[in-house]
């Protein structure tokens, strides 16, 4: 059910969308001769007449379209008509094509309104972090932190940390034994091993059963991450070099140990690695009693754990009268705005890799998911920022989108006449190519995150 009900929001949506253009056209007494209902790729399921519009619902679902009399070709309307979409001033045409994006914005607003005066909350997207135990092996480093029950987590390694997200992405990036190691680090301790044992060259075999003094323990530098990294709009590229599975091997035999005997394939190099593949920092501050602590370095084990229970209790903004249902609507709507847009910048950066983006399938599935394990709101509001995302999308200059359509429109005001209409028919052919391309693409992507249990 919770499934079915993301399922009809977002078909919502796409009618708003397509609303928005149809009465706009209308406002300006246009001919519209189609209002369809998903995309005409594949079987009609539904055509009915209404008045001098053909309504019609395709089996392809995940779209919606207007046409007008100049879509159609065996339109018999004279060139010069009144009732051709072209022959429509330019401003005209400019707010019918931008009208669905505009009825999507506005869609966005209230149903975040509506929610907030129906819940009396909007949700901050900002977290609180307290431990409720600690629950790792006596003799992991998280006892001889300082750490204690209700301490708030403030940072790590600097960052400020206010979702859960960022706890976990510093604890497994840091994980012990991780098969990599930095490339400065590794050349220290080769200059170490050097001097420890200067019979040997660093790509020299050291023969079979000859003892190789190493230096004292230390540890990998710590992870560092921006902002962008802990919320997911960028990822995290360590540089580090790995090891091959004899230095694996070795660093697995020598953990602990001040000499080792070579079993005769070994070099002062892969020693190097071996040692420097360890563990990272974790500098975690804290605040307790009202005051900020600093303890002392946790370290991750080998699957990325510190060995703690949290609670992660999100900041709830109060929307119990008018002017904080509007302020708190507004200033939810502004902030997951500037996320959407920067987010959309840096997958066009290539800070977020292609294999991140997904589609209606995934949306469907977290929807459907919040709105069984945190009610109805929780999903309204998902639909609001689906509603948003719409709307910038669309408005994106891509030809077969609305921003196509709008930059199509200001060449023609530039110009003073419009394209010639083999070129935009040409234009407008391949982007629609590219974006049924993406959304097999994106599609795909869906399908493997739900397989391999990704989402």
């Amino acid at each position: 059910m919770s499934i079915i009900l993301m399922i009809l929001l977002l078909s919502i949506l796409i009618l708003v969308h397509e609303a928005g253009h149809f009465l706009a056209a209308k406002m300006f007494k246009m001919k519209v001769s189609k209002f369809g209902f998903g995309l005409p790729i594949g079987p009609t399921l539904w055509e009915k007449k209404i008045g001098d519009v053909t309504v019609l619902v395709h089996a392809f679902l995940l779209g919606g379209y207007v046409a007008f009399p100049d879509d159609e070709k065996d339109e018999v309307l004279p060139a010069d008509s009144p009732d051709r979409f072209l022959n429509r001033p330019v401003y005209q045409r400019l707010i019918v094509v931008s009208a669905g994006v505009i009825s999507n914005v506005i869609c966005a607003f209230v149903l975040v309104f509506l929610t907030a005066a129906l819940w009396g909350q909007l949700p901050s997207g900002q977290y609180t972090l307290t431990v409720k135990n600690i629950i790792a092996e006596k003799s992991e480093a998280i006892w001889e932190s300082g750490l204690q029950s209700g301490d708030r987590v403030l940072e790590i390694n600097g960052s400020e940390i206010n979702t859960p997200y960022g706890l976990v992405a510093f604890a497994k990036l840091s994980a012990k034994f991780d098969g990599k190691a930095d490339g400065t680090y590794i050349g220290e301790n080769l200059e170490k091993l050097k001097k420890l044992n200067p019979a040997f060259k660093e790509d020299e075999i050291i023969p079979e059963d000859v003892m190789v003094q190493l230096p004292s323990a230390g540890t990998e530098g710590q992870i560092t991450l921006t902002r962008d990294q802990i919320i997911g709009f960028e990822k995290y590229n360590d540089n580090q070099l790995p090891l091959n599975d004899a230095q694996k091997k070795l660093r697995d035999e020598i953990q602990g140990k001040k000499y080792f005997l070579s079993d005769g394939t070994i070099t002062l190099n892969d020693v190097s690695y071996a040692i420097s593949d360890n563990v990272h920092p974790i500098n975690i501050t804290v605040e307790r009693n009202g005051e900020r602590v600093k303890l002392a370095p946790v370290y991750a084990n080998k699957e990325g754990l510190i060995g703690i229970e949290y609670c992660a209790n999100e900041i709830i903004i109060p929307t119990k009268d008018i002017k904080s249902i509007i302020t708190g609507s507004s200033r939810y709507l502004y902030d997951n705005t500037y996320m959407l847009l920067y987010g959309l910048k840096q997958i066009f950066t290539g800070k977020v890799p292609l294999n991140d983006l997904h589609g209606v399938i995934v949306i469907t599935k977290i929807g459907g998911d919040k709105i069984q394990n945190e009610g109805i709101f929780p999903g309204i509001l998902l639909a609001a920022l689906i509603s948003l995302d719409l709307a910038i999308v669309n408005f994106l200059p891509i030809p077969a989108l609305d921003g196509g359509h709008v930059l199509f429109l200001i060449i023609e005001k530039l110009r003073g006449r419009p394209l010639e209409e083999e070129v935009i028919e040409k234009i407008g052919t391949a982007g629609f190519l590219f974006l049924i391309a993406l959304m097999v693409f994106v599609i795909f992507n869906d399908i493997y995150a739900l397989i391999t249990h990704k989402i």
